[in-house]
C-alpha cells in the first residue's frame, strides 16, 4: 500500500506581500537551524493586480525582481483583508461530523456569491462559556485565478495564498490570546482580533485616513473610534479578555499612532505596544536581529519552516493524472451515450405500438362521457375561485422592468428577489461601487408602476451588499 508523500519543505522561498499598489518582497533561505534574508524589495505596481492585463502586471512584477537580483521562482504570496469577505458564525451544539455541513450551508447564505465562486478558509475556537464560534473568510476565485495568471507570467511558481496578518499574529499561539492586531498600509489598516486559539473577529478599514491630506495621512481619532466599535461587537466573554493592541510595522505613521493612542487606549484598558522585530522564538529556526518586521517574511518564513498557513487561499490543481482520466472517462460517456439514444429509441417504438393498442379501445368512450363531464365541472369551479390567476403577466412584467433596471456591464447584480402578496417587491444584492448602486435605483424609480421605494441595507464598500423594497401596481412613482 503506497501513502502520500508529504510535500517537500523548500529551503529558499520568495515571499510577496500586496498592499494597495505596493509590493513588498523578500527572500528567505534556510541553513543549519537558522534562517537568513538574501534580498528584499519594495515597489509600487503602475497595474493592478486584479483589474490590469495578467501579462502586462506580470511583466511588471518581473522587472521588479530582475532590478532586486531575485532569480528564485518559488513565492508564498500575502494577501491583504481588503481582498477577502468575512462571515462570524456562532455554532449551536452538534457533532464535529455535522459542522462542516453547517458552515457550509451558512456561508451560502452569508456571502454575497456562491461557493463554487469563492475560496473559502475557516477559524473555528470554542469560548470559555463553552460555545463554539467560527470566522469564515472568503476570497472570491476570480481574483485569486488573475494573481495566479499574473505571478506566472512573471515566472513564478505560487505555493500558498494566505492572509499577511494572520501569519504576522499567529491565533494558535497562546501569546495571542487576547490580542487586538493592526497591520498599517497603503490606504488602508488590518485589524484582527485572536481569542481563544481563534480568530474572532477580522476587518479591513479603509476609512480611517483622512482624504483631504495628500498623501492620505492616518486619523488615530477615527481608528481608535473603529477599535471601540469592533470590540463593542464583540461578546462580553471575549470583550474583556482583550487587552492587548500589536500595531506592526516600523514606518512614521506606526510610530505616530502608538504615540497619540497610548493614552485614550490606556483608559480603555488597552496596552499598546509596537512590534518592529521578531521574538526570537517566533519560528522554529534563529532569526537574524535586524529582519524588519513585514507579512511578506512572515508567510516565508512559515513556508521553509514547514508550518502550513492557517488559511490557504491558492485554488487547487488538477494534476496531469485527472486530467488524463477525464479524458479517458469522456470516451466512455461517449459509449455510455450511444448506448443510451438507442435505449431511448427502443422504448419510444414500445410507446407507439402501446399507442396503436390503445386507439382500439376509442369505442369505451362512451361509458367514460359521464366522468369526463364531472372533471369538467371541477375545472370550471377552479378557474372561477383561482385567485392567483391574472393574464395580465403580472409577475412577469414586474421581473421584466427590474431586470431592465440593473446595468448590463454587472456592475450592479441582484441576488435574491422575493414578491410577497403580488404587490410587495423585496431585492437583495452586490454592487461594486455606491454610484452604480445609486444610478439603478434611480432608473427604477422612474417606472411609473414602482412605489415607495426605500434601502434598507447597505454593508461594505468595495463590493457593497444592498437590500431595497418596494410596491408594485399602476400608479405614479416614488415620489422621494
Amino acid at each position: 500500500m503506497k501513502f502520500p508523500r508529504k510535500p517537500r519543505v523548500p529551503t529558499t522561498v520568495l515571499g510577496l506581500a500586496l498592499h494597495g499598489s505596493r509590493l513588498d518582497g523578500v527572500l528567505v533561505k534556510r541553513s543549519n537551524g537558522s534562517m537568513q534574508v538574501l534580498k528584499t524589495f519594495s515597489a509600487t505596481l503602475t497595474l493592478s493586480p486584479l483589474t490590469g492585463d495578467a501579462e502586462l502586471v506580470g511583466r511588471e512584477i518581473r522587472n521588479h525582481l530582475e532590478q532586486a537580483g531575485i532569480r528564485e521562482r518559488r513565492c508564498v504570496v500575502s494577501l491583504p483583508l481588503s481582498w477577502a469577505l468575512t462571515l462570524p458564525t456562532e455554532i449551536p451544539e452538534m457533532s464535529d461530523d455535522d459542522m462542516p455541513s453547517f458552515l457550509e450551508i451558512e456561508a451560502e447564505r452569508g456571502f454575497p456569491y456562491g461557493l463554487e465562486s469563492l475560496m473559502v478558509g475557516r477559524s473555528t475556537f470554542r469560548a470559555p462559556s463553552g460555545k463554539r464560534f467560527a470566522t469564515q473568510v472568503a476570497v472570491p476565485r476570480n481574483q485569486l485565478d488573475q494573481l495566479e495568471r499574473a505571478l506566472k507570467a512573471a515566472q513564478l511558481r505560487t505555493v500558498n495564498i494566505s492572509l499577511g496578518i494572520a501569519a504576522l499574529q499567529d491565533p494558535l499561539k497562546d501569546s495571542s490570546n487576547g490580542v487586538l492586531a493592526l497591520v498599517i498600509g497603503e490606504g488602508s489598516v488590518d485589524l484582527q482580533i485572536t481569542c481563544a486559539g481563534g480568530i474572532a473577529v477580522m476587518r479591513s478599514l479603509d476609512n480611517v485616513f483622512e482624504s483631504e491630506s495628500s498623501p492620505s495621512r492616518l486619523s488615530t481619532e477615527l481608528l481608535v473610534r473603529e477599535i471601540k466599535i469592533t470590540l463593542g461587537q464583540l461578546p462580553a466573554e471575549f470583550r474583556d479578555a482583550v487587552t492587548r493592541i500589536r500595531v506592526f510595522g516600523r514606518g512614521e505613521t506606526a510610530r505616530r499612532f502608538q504615540y497619540e493612542a497610548v493614552g485614550r487606549l490606556d483608559a480603555m484598558g488597552m496596552k499598546v505596544e509596537l512590534v518592529e522585530a521578531y521574538a526570537g522564538n517566533e519560528f522554529a529556526k534563529s532569526l537574524p536581529s535586524n529582519v524588519e518586521v513585514s507579512p511578506a517574511f512572515s508567510v516565508a518564513a512559515r513556508c521553509i519552516t514547514g508550518v502550513a498557513p492557517l488559511m490557504d487561499f491558492l485554488p487547487p490543481k488538477v494534476s496531469a493524472f485527472q486530467q488524463f482520466t477525464t479524458r479517458f472517462a469522456s470516451k466512455k460517456l461517449g459509449w455510455i451515450g450511444a448506448a443510451a439514444a438507442a435505449l431511448v429509441l427502443l422504448v419510444g417504438g414500445a410507446f407507439a405500438v402501446q399507442q396503436y393498442k390503445l386507439s382500439k379501445l376509442r369505442d369505451h368512450w362512451t361509458t367514460m362521457s359521464p366522468q369526463v363531464r364531472e372533471l369538467e365541472d371541477m375545472q370550471a369551479l377552479i378557474r372561477r375561485f383561482r385567485p392567483w390567476f391574472d393574464s395580465s403577466f403580472r409577475n412577469l412584467t414586474l421581473l421584466r422592468k427590474v431586470t431592465e433596471a440593473f446595468p448590463e456591464d454587472g456592475v450592479v447584480t441582484a441576488k435574491t428577489l422575493e414578491i410577497r402578496d403580488i404587490s410587495a417587491v423585496s431585492c437583495s444584492g452586490v454592487a461594486s461601487d455606491n454610484q452604480s448602486l445609486l444610478r439603478m435605483l434611480e432608473q427604477l424609480r422612474a417606472s411609473k408602476d414602482v412605489r415607495d421605494l426605500k434601502v434598507d441595507n447597505i454593508r461594505g464598500k468595495t463590493p457593497l451588499q444592498f437590500t431595497f423594497n418596494f410596491h408594485w401596481g399602476e400608479g405614479g412613482g416614488d415620489g422621494n
